[in-house]
């Protein structure tokens, strides 16, 4: 039997809103379980090779990091611009 490499990730954001569009980012490609609690959420990258693995983590940790930067940038524009001009 050949070696699996696995990696478990938790997440959760300041936000319970934030969390479950950090979990929708990620549905189509990975299975989402939720806390008993439902303040977050875990996922498992499986593969039988580490580079692949990396691959995997690089491409979901891309993911949910533009997520959070949607998230952010749409905090800012909700609470105005800061060079305000009459």
């Amino acid at each position: 039997m050949a070696t699996t490499w696995s990696l478990t990730l938790s997440v959760q954001s300041l936000s319970l809103a934030d969390t479950k569009a950090l979990a929708d980012a990620l549905t189509p490609d990975e299975k989402i379980s939720w806390s008993s609690n439902n303040e977050s959420f875990t996922f498992q990258l499986h593969e039988h090779k580490s580079k692949d693995l990396r691959a995997m983590w690089n491409t979901r940790m891309r993911g949910l990091m533009a997520v959070d930067s949607i998230l952010s940038s749409l905090v800012d524009v909700s609470e105005g611009s800061s060079t305000k001009t009459d």
